[in-house]
């Protein structure tokens, strides 16, 4: 995975986190010990507030409420074991089909 981007460094600093899994003095390694629910949970929460945020009209605040969505959906990705690359592999597949047919295909 290149680091040429802040989401793909980010997630590089996650795993590292991860991998030291110094809880006393990490947030992100204290999460991870938690486990996939508890970072679904945490995830969950913060995209309600990137809602509110979105919804309040306040630009600075949803930038704010999305950089911790993001962060906790990399996190989330760290705890149940895929990566962006995987993220992106799914999203290159998406590109040559419109939004529309992609959701007609899904399995009913």
């Amino acid at each position: 995975m290149a680091n040429e981007n802040p989401l793909d460094r980010l997630f590089a600093t996650i795993a590292t986190r991860k991998a030291a899994g110094d809880v006393s003095s990490s947030y992100t390694a204290k999460l991870l010990s938690e486990g996939v629910e508890k970072c679904a949970k945490k995830f969950g929460e913060e995209a309600v507030e990137t809602v509110i945020a979105a919804m309040s009209g306040d630009k600075a605040h949803l930038a704010a409420e999305s950089g911790d969505v993001l962060y906790h959906l990399l996190v989330l990705w760290a705890a149940a074991g895929i990566t962006p690359d995987d993220v992106y592999a799914q999203l290159q597949k998406r590109e040559s089909q419109s939004g529309l047919a992609e959701k007609a295909a899904r399995p009913k």
